[in-house]
């Protein structure tokens, strides 16, 4: 199959014939995209020109250039120049001799990509958009896994009597995907996500996939919606794996069959104050989780409990409720879906896990993180009145990464900290957990994962 895309070169004053060779095998899935009209010297716009691709040779006036999947650069003696990043064609750049350029972009996918979707990459917000894939994978009573499958984003069929829907059986995670500068896609520490999922599936009387089979599941969908990786700096793709009774029980126990789905969107910040400070009120008389519950699992009856208190705070001007231990009252235990941190000195104290605080990912990299960068980090009881003298403070989580705390209030005392919260330990460890997770320092962790 071939095509040819003629285009102005407005230098001489030819139109310069570029021949593309394309092999379309029935499994082929690659589209190859030239992604923004920009301007040669003279000012003319030069045309978008969309094409699909297994592309395998380009031909430019009669000299050939085979395009071997090897190959990491290829160069013309004409000046075109384009470079390839593995497997996958991600934000490259072609330059003419006389200076125009053609930005060159990739996507896996069946979609036409001409018709890219209406999304506005500097005001993502954090929510839901419609993408083009979801996992699915099913288990029975016996605990044995099916094959999982991609299949179109959409809704699921359950019957009225599915254990998620009657006895709140189930239990999710969250991670992330970047875009990086060299077009690499990273994942951030997804088999502690797998982890969490295994041990919050244990305690709710579910099976689970394995470490493997989760993170392989996550890579899949990942790279069936890799267009939806925001550009690097912009945002990331949240991946949302879900673990729920699906069969049908009436009475209360566990259910006899389990559904593993796993969905995706794109996002930007969490909270809407951005990168900016938030403003946290303690909160004295709703409770988040109590011993021997299930505050230290991902399970989904733990959120929906904390939305009255919660909208009423928002109502109330804070951006989100710090809530206490409920026992003694007296100590900091997370925000309703990120853990905290308090800074005094070179000490940063967040709260011991007891078994009612989510033992988060990005607070066990703060941790580690805070450790590397010189500072006493220790996880202990941090007492409500210790924000009466603290230097800092801020939140961690998926979703928030690192937000600082710019106030607290509690009972009638307003306590504002260093700069509104843009505290110099909260914006260190942001920097440098960011740069890892967008793969723009080496991630000598060990944490990230190209796929």
């Amino acid at each position: 199959t071939k095509e040819n895309f003629p285009f102005k070169n407005s230098c001489s004053g030819k139109w310069v014939l570029v021949e593309l060779l394309m092999e379309i095998a029935s499994c082929a899935r690659g589209v190859l995209l030239l992604s923004r009209p920009t301007l040669d010297p003279q000012g003319s716009p030069i045309s978008l020109f969309p094409f699909q691709a297994g592309l395998r040779q380009l031909h430019l006036h009669g000299n050939r250039t085979s395009l071997a999947s090897s190959t990491t650069c290829w160069r013309w003696s004409r000046g075109y120049d384009i470079q390839k990043q593995r497997h996958t064609w991600s934000e490259c750049l072609a330059s003419t001799p006389c200076g125009a350029q053609l930005e060159v972009t990739s996507v896996n996918s069946f979609q036409d990509v001409d018709i890219l979707p209406n999304i506005d990459w500097d005001d993502l917000g954090f929510g839901i958009h419609k993408t083009d894939q979801m996992y699915i994978m099913k288990c029975c009573r016996g605990g044995e896994w099916c094959e999982g499958q991609l299949q179109p984003f959409g809704n699921l069929e359950l019957s009225p009597s599915a254990g998620i829907l009657n006895y709140g059986q189930g239990v999710f995670e969250g991670l992330k995907a970047y875009r990086t500068e060299d077009g690499r896609i990273l994942l951030f520490r997804p088999q502690e996500n797998a982890l969490r999922m295994i041990l919050g599936a244990e305690r709710m009387c579910m099976p689970c996939p394995s470490v493997d089979m989760f993170v392989q599941a996550v890579k899949e969908t990942v790279l069936a919606n890799q267009r939806w990786i925001p550009p690097p700096g912009k945002g990331s793709l949240y991946i949302r794996p879900l673990l729920m009774g699906s069969g049908s029980v009436l009475g209360l126990a566990p259910a006899p069959e389990y559904t593993f789905v796993i969905y995706v969107s794109p996002v930007g910040n969490y909270f809407k104050e951005g990168l900016s400070p938030i403003h946290l009120r303690v909160e004295s008389t709703c409770n988040r989780a109590a011993p021997g519950g299930t505050g230290g699992i991902k399970t989904i009856g733990n959120y929906a409990s904390v939305l009255k208190a919660q909208l009423r705070a928002k109502e109330e001007g804070f951006s989100d409720l710090l809530y206490l231990d409920v026992v003694e009252r007296k100590y900091l235990e997370e925000v309703s879906s990120c853990n905290i941190f308090v800074v005094k000195g070179n000490k940063i104290a967040t709260p011991e896990l007891r078994g009612t605080i989510l033992p988060g990912i990005t607070r066990k990299s703060v941790l580690e993180l805070a450790c590397k960068c010189g500072y006493e980090a220790e996880e202990r009881a941090v007492s409500v009145d210790e924000l009466l003298h603290a230097d800092e403070m801020f939140c961690t989580g998926t979703a928030v990464v690192i937000s600082p705390v710019g106030s607290v209030t509690y009972e009638d005392n307003r306590i504002l900290y260093t700069n509104q919260g843009s505290g110099r330990v909260s914006q260190e460890l942001y920097e440098t957990l960011t740069c890892i997770q967008i793969g723009k320092t080496e991630d000598m962790m060990g944490w990230t994962m190209e796929i």
